[in-house]
């Protein structure tokens, strides 16, 4: 597998950024599924390669996989801050398909993120749906309005939701699933030990009655990379190992 650490200039975040990309070298890469990787909230485009086997995963299926930068920004158009979700869920898909020639079928593409990355990939893939053939979640932030209460981060989710840190219906799961059509498939994981269990069940009990083929798996663990690896090779078996 080729390992790149990819800087380039972002127009929607109109500055440098950064994104990891793996790539098979068996296959063209227009022939590759791609897998776009989000990372958690104390987290960088680096984690997922440095803490974790999916390099390895990945090879198992000549995958692709994409890790983009997005800071402390909770995957969305902050108020007072930067575009972020533009620049994951719309920038990222063009500039690979500019660099590598990935596919933009949506049998080829895939998305899969951990705690507030596992909120940003059921995001983009409740808001843009056709988009993906499958979303995975490991420990995910489901309850926006939830994990927006804590104090300590008070000032943060100001930069990102205004003053009185009020949810829109653009980043309310709920919302997006109520109006979400021709939803892709769904791997939703999450430690028994975890304190955002109950949501990530309850959420995907959501999904299943809206109709989408979801799966929720559950084993002993914390919220901490040894979780996360498992879940996601369980997930890439999960999505890849029948196709």
């Amino acid at each position: 597998m080729a390992h790149l650490r990819v800087d380039f200039r972002s127009e929607a975040l109109d500055m440098g950024s950064s994104m990891t990309v793996i790539l098979p070298e068996s296959i063209p890469s227009s022939q590759a599924r791609v897998v776009y990787m989000l990372h958690g909230l104390a987290d960088n485009c680096t984690g997922w390669a440095r803490y974790t086997s999916v390099e390895r995963y990945a090879r198992a299926y000549n995958l692709a996989l994409v890790i983009p930068e997005v800071q402390r920004s909770f995957y969305t158009d902050m108020k007072m801050g930067l575009k972020y979700f533009t620049f994951v869920s719309s920038e990222i898909r063009q500039l690979c398909s500019n660099m590598f020639g990935f596919s933009s079928q949506r049998s080829q593409n895939y998305i899969m993120g951990l705690s507030m990355g596992g909120y940003g990939a059921l995001k983009c893939a409740l808001t843009n749906p056709g988009l993906y053939q499958g979303c995975a979640a490991f420990s995910a932030v489901t309850d926006i309005v939830h994990a927006t209460a804590v104090e300590s981060r008070h000032r943060e989710y100001q930069a990102m939701f205004g003053t009185n840190i009020v949810i829109d219906p653009d980043c309310d799961l709920d919302a997006l699933l109520d109006k979400a059509d021709g939803l892709p498939s769904f791997y939703m994981a999450t430690g028994l030990q975890d304190s955002l269990l109950e949501e990530g069940k309850a959420f995907c009990a959501k999904l299943k009655a809206k109709g989408a083929d979801a799966v929720f798996e559950g084993w002993d663990g914390v919220h901490n990379w040894e979780f996360w690896d498992a879940a996601a090779r369980r997930a890439m078996d999960h999505f890849f190992k029948e196709a």
